[in-house]
Formats: structure tokens, C-alpha cells, sequence
């Protein structure tokens, strides 16, 4: 299994790999020629221009679709192939070809037809009048390796940004570690969804930054993607296909098929109470009609020794938000039942969370909202490249912090194939690729300090004190124990940030003895433990207590005062406070009762280790003193 743990391939893209690059698109012939079926050849593009040229061979067996229905090319390359009124015509990249991309490394394998186009105005431009189909349409590919190759793909959930500003964060962070990730153009790199942050003019500068990184950039539409001011489900991402492409497409490296849904129905009107509504427009999770029959036809045609990964935005289950009717997928059953038999697994985003769920694993509110119960494949939520909408302090790179509401970091999801077997990896922005968990100590002066903040939290905004009754001043420090602190109870944390129910861990104490952690939720069907004893003390110190929404200036830019996130928000001036989202329940967190320690300071080294084999090891040095020692400066012997 191809996993490199050491991303230090060079910060910039190799002579090598420019090369390697192949820049073409579909070649269109006699334009608005067309009538009620649409055909075209796919052929090897020897010379690498996209135009079919004498002796260029068609490439036999490949998957085309007009999205809902499916053609395989024949022995000469050539499809055939109904026009419907709005479609994305699209080819399915095979195993062992590539298909062009541009500038931005985005893949060319589709042409968008709607004619007439959006048809009233939009803020991001919708689509165009395309006019009649085209005569013909020729889908160009070169080879690339053989089915079966080893590659990586790099998962990107929610980079999510506003602003040109969050834009240069993700250059800093994530865009900085895939740069040095060693992907090559026989690699992928995988948003799932929410992209951009409701501004689609942003899309090309994002996707010259991801480009650095070498490898081709497949996108997956989310509910910060599209036009808000679209008045159907069906002009939604019409923004989005003029300046990426179709809103759901499959394609195939190795042997994997990816395929990339649209689960965000916008705006909905119906099936959930909040659909309908003309004046409040909403968007919610589920795979329409016309999709589903797409993808019955594509798991039909598709081999069973192929590994089939489907990438959608809202997850179809989640740990975080178990029990909403929101920000989960109405008929993530009935997908289920499309794959029973199938090796299978689900990426996705939305929450701001890694949740690695395990096959057999279920929680609370599945049943009811998804119509799922124990989970019959792995599914795997990406993360965010914003971590918690890039809230928190600043870093030491000038990023803000912005741990997720479980407390992992910003980061992306790495997953290295092996024909149809994979091993994830969650990479933690700018953080040595050795570390893969925080380890922490619960302790009583911890949880007190924990509940006065979450309680204020949870007052009205309009009726509290502007001032957080406590501060991260407010907290002793927790690595030092007391006789009183091992009567109120003292637990050692783990929050393994993509563990799963497979992930075991342990700590070895000063003695040589060993403990071993567990989980503080099963998967076996209960609610979300919510609260201090269930908090990550690791992360929620860092959340609970943020001070750059006190920042101040005199420049007279109003701009610059305190910190502009979501939409263009401002927040603050004001002071120090938490940010939104806390680490208040965890399904990825492991623990243990620290048993008494003898007077002294103590090593004790935590280990994590995966389903793959992958192991994290993290120290916590720990002082047991009789009494707290004093904290300050002591002033009484300058006096």
C-alpha cells in the first residue's frame, strides 16, 4: 500500500509534472446542428491537441451519459445517445486513460446544453443560451498507467470561503501541504462540496491555488455553491456548470469508481416542512429522481471487482448532527439498497467534522431521518479545509486556528489506493504529518471552568453579560494534579482525529504499566454525550476562549475591527469570547480514569493505532504536587 506519511515533494511543481500536463477540451462539430440524439467518437489524443485527427484510434467500452441515461462506445469509440431539454453530456473517465483539464487542472469531459439557457438573470451569470445540440461532440483521452495502479486522491472538505482573504488562509494551510503532497496528474484531488462560500466569482483564483499541488481538480457541488437566487432545483448550479462543469459525473482511476452526486436540492418544495416557501427559500439533502435512475444505470454497467466511492456534499449520515432533518440525506436508504453486495464508500462534508464510521456502526436519529440502520459500508465525513469557518485565534502561519466543532484542525483527508483497498489518513494543516491526535487531561477545575462558559453560551445573546463570565486566564493549569483533583476524578483524552471503531488505544504510565482507553461513544445506536464530561479538554480550551474578536485599530477602516468571517459578518469589536462551534461532543474521543500518581512529575505516552496499522504516539509530562503551586508572579518578595 502506497502511504507516505513524509509529504516533503517540493513546494513548487516539477519540470516534470508541467510536462505531464495535458490541456485540451471536447472537440465540438457543427454546433446547434444537432436533433433529437447526439453522437461522437472517444479517442486516444495522440498528439495532445483535442482534435480527432486521421489514424487517432477510438477508445472502445467507455461510459457516456446525458444524465440519466447511459451509452458504451463500440469497438470504434463511437456513442449515440438521446438530447434532453437541459443536460450535462459527460463521459466516465476509464481506468487507464485520462481526460484533458485546463488551466485550473479542472478535468474536460463533459459538454453543457441548455438551451435558451438560465433564462433571467442571475448575480454569478448562470448559463447561457447554448442554441440546438451540436452535430457531434468527441471526447479526447491519452493513456495514463493501467487499471489496477496505486494512486492517491486528496479529499478537500469545505474549504468554504467568502473572501479573497479566506482564500489566501487555504494558500497557507491546506494549499501549502498539498503543494508538498508529491500528487502527480496520475493522482486527484476531491472537493466535496461547499467549495466557495456563496461567492462563485472566487472559484478561479481557488483553482489556480489548488493547482499547485499537480494533480486534476474534480469538484462536488454544496449548499454554499450554487446561485441563490436560482427559482428552481433545476437552474441551481447553472453558475457552477459555466465555470467548473456538471453538478454530478463519475469517473474511474485505478480501479475505483468515483462517483460524484448532487445531494443538495435547492430550493426544495418538498418532502420537509421548510420546503415550499417562495419568501425563505431553502435547500435540502436527498439524491433526486432523475439522479437515481443515473445511477442505477452506472452500478449496473459497472464491474464488481471495482471499489465504488460515491462523493456527495451532505452526508447521508452524520454523528454530529444525528438527529436532524437538515444536514442528512432523506434517501440515503434507498442508496444502501442500490449497493447491497458491493464493496462501497461515502465521502462527504458539510459538517465540519472527521467522523470515520465503520461498517455496523449506527446512532441515534439515522433510522428516522435517513432511513438507515447499521451501516453496511465505511463512511468517511472529509473534514474542513476552514476547520470551524476559519473562527479561532491566529496561528504561528498567520491562519486562524479554527479547530472543527470536534476539535480536530483544519486539514484534508488523504487516501492512498491499492487496486480496490484503500487506508485514509487525516492530514492536519501545517502539523508535523507524525501527530494524529490530541491528548489531554479532563480534570474538575477543567469541567467547572467548561460548564460556566457552555452555560453562557447557551443564555440569549440579547440578555447576557457581553463579557464571558471566565477566560482561559480563569483555568489552572490541567497537567498539574492534586490529592483534590484525583478525588474529583481526573481522565486522560484521546480525540484520534479520524478514529473509528477499529482504533484502539492506550497510555503507558511512569511504571511500565499500561491502560487502555475507550471510547466514549459506541456506535451502537445511542444519542450524542453532550457536555463537560464528554468534551475534549485538549481542543474546547482553545475554542472556549478566543481573543481576535477584540482586535482593534485606529485606521478608520471599519473592516478591520475585530474579525470579518461569514458573509462579510463582523464580530466585534467585543470581548475575548468562544467561537460558534465547540468540541462539546466527540465520537472520535477516548479516555480513562488517571489512577493516583505518586508526588512527582510523570511521563505518560499515549498511543493511538488504526484499522490500518497507522499509529500516533503523543507525551504528556504531568506534575502531582501536594498543593497547587503559586501560578504568578509572586510580587510579596519584591514588596
Amino acid at each position: 500500500m502506497r502511504l507516505v506519511l513524509a509529504l516533503a515533494a517540493g513546494c513548487a511543481i516539477s519540470a516534470a509534472a508541467q510536462a505531464d500536463r495535458y490541456q485540451a477540451a471536447p472537440e465540438i462539430i457543427n454546433p446547434g446542428a444537432g436533433g433529437e440524439t447526439i453522437r461522437g467518437v472517444v479517442f486516444e489524443d495522440a498528439d495532445r491537441d483535442g482534435v480527432r485527427s486521421r489514424g487517432e484510434a477510438g477508445v472502445p467500452g467507455v461510459l457516456v451519459s446525458n444524465g440519466r441515461d447511459w451509452a458504451r462506445t463500440d469497438e470504434n469509440g463511437a456513442y449515440e445517445i438521446a438530447v434532453r431539454a437541459d443536460m450535462d453530456l459527460t463521459i466516465v473517465q476509464p481506468a487507464g486513460w485520462r481526460v484533458p483539464t485546463d488551466h485550473r487542472l479542472v478535468p474536460q469531459f463533459f459538454y453543457i446544453h441548455k438551451p435558451g439557457g438560465t433564462g433571467y438573470e442571475m448575480r454569478y451569470g448562470g448559463l447561457p443560451d447554448t442554441g440546438p445540440a451540436p452535430e457531434q461532440v468527441n471526447f479526447p483521452l491519452i493513456r495514463d498507467g493501467a487499471a489496477g495502479e496505486a494512486f492517491t486522491c486528496a479529499i478537500i472538505g469545505d474549504s468554504q470561503v467568502y473572501s479573497n482573504e479566506q482564500i489566501s488562509w487555504f494558500r497557507d494551510s491546506v494549499g501549502h501541504d498539498l503543494s508538498r503532497a508529491g500528487l502527480t496528474q496520475s493522482d486527484c484531488i476531491l472537493y466535496v462540496g461547499d467549495v466557495l462560500g456563496d461567492d462563485l466569482g472566487l472559484l478561479d483564483r481557488l483553482m489556480e491555488v489548488g493547482a499547485m499541488a499537480g494533480a486534476p481538480q474534480w469538484l462536488t457541488i454544496g449548499n454554499h455553491d450554487y446561485d441563490f437566487d436560482a427559482r428552481s432545483n433545476a437552474d441551481k448550479g447553472d453558475s457552477w456548470r459555466r465555470i467548473f462543469g456538471p453538478t454530478y459525473y463519475a469517473f474511474e482511476q485505478g480501479d475505483v469508481l468515483f462517483v460524484v452526486l448532487d445531494n443538495v436540492d435547492y430550493p426544495c418544495q418538498t418532502g420537509r416542512s421548510w420546503c415550499g416557501d417562495p419568501e425563505r427559500p431553502a435547500y435540502n439533502g436527498i439524491v433526486d429522481e432523475t439522479q437515481m435512475i443515473w445511477l442505477e444505470g452506472l452500478i449496473e454497467a459497472t464491474p464488481e471487482d471495482r471499489l465504488i466511492v460515491l462523493a456527495h456534499h451532505i452526508p447521508f449520515v452524520s454523528f454530529v448532527d444525528s438527529t436532524s432533518d437538515r444536514h442528512q440525506t432523506d434517501n440515503a436508504g434507498v442508496i444502501h439498497a442500490l449497493l447491497e453486495g458491493r464493496e462501497a464508500l461515502s465521502l462527504s462534508g458539510h459538517t465540519h467534522t472527521t467522523e470515520n464510521h465503520a461498517p455496523g456502526q449506527i446512532f441515534d436519529g439515522w433510522a428516522e431521518q435517513a432511513g438507515v440502520g447499521p451501516l453496511p459500508f465505511r463512511h468517511i465525513i472529509a473534514g474542513a479545509a476552514s476547520g470551524a469557518w476559519y473562527q479561532g485565534d491566529f496561528n504561528v502561519d498567520g491562519v486562524p486556528m479554527s479547530l472543527q466543532r470536534m476539535g480536530a484542525p483544519m486539514g484534508f483527508l488523504r487516501l492512498d489506493f491499492e487496486g480496490p483497498s484503500y487506508v485514509e489518513r487525516y492530514i492536519g494543516a501545517r502539523i508535523d504529518t507524525a501527530r494524529g491526535q490530541w491528548v489531554g487531561l479532563s480534570t474538575p477545575d477543567f469541567r467547572t471552568w467548561f460548564e460556566a462558559i457552555y452555560a453562557w453560551v447557551n443564555e440569549p445573546a440579547s440578555g447576557r453579560d457581553p463579557i464571558p463570565p471566565l477566560s482561559i486566564n480563569d483555568l489552572p493549569d490541567t497537567r498539574i494534579l492534586t490529592p483534590e483533583d484525583f478525588d474529583g476524578g481526573v481522565w486522560l483524552t484521546a480525540n484520534v482525529w479520524a478514529g473509528s471503531a477499529e482504533t484502539r488505544v492506550s497510555a503507558r504510565l511512569p511504571d511500565g504499566s499500561e491502560l487502555a482507553l475507550e471510547r466514549t461513544q459506541e456506535g451502537e445506536g445511542e444519542a450524542a454525550r453532550i457536555g463537560a464530561e464528554w468534551a475534549d479538554p485538549y481542543s474546547t480550551q482553545r475554542q472556549l476562549s478566543v481573543s481576535r474578536i477584540a482586535l482593534q485599530s485606529r485606521s478608520g477602516n471599519e473592516r478591520a475591527q475585530g474579525a470579518e468571517l461569514f458573509r462579510g459578518s463582523n464580530f466585534g469589536p467585543a470581548a475575548p469570547q468562544p467561537q460558534r462551534s465547540i468540541a462539546d461532543r466527540n465520537m472520535h474521543m477516548w479516555r480513562v480514569a488517571l489512577p493516583r500518581l505518586p508526588d512527582g512529575v510523570h511521563r505518560i505516552e499515549v498511543t493511538s493505532t488504526d484499522r490500518n496499522g497507522v499509529a500516533f504516539t503523543d507525551t504528556l509530562l504531568v506534575e502531582v504536587r501536594a498543593e497547587r503551586p503559586a501560578r504568578y508572579w509572586r510580587r510579596e518578595f519584591w514588596q
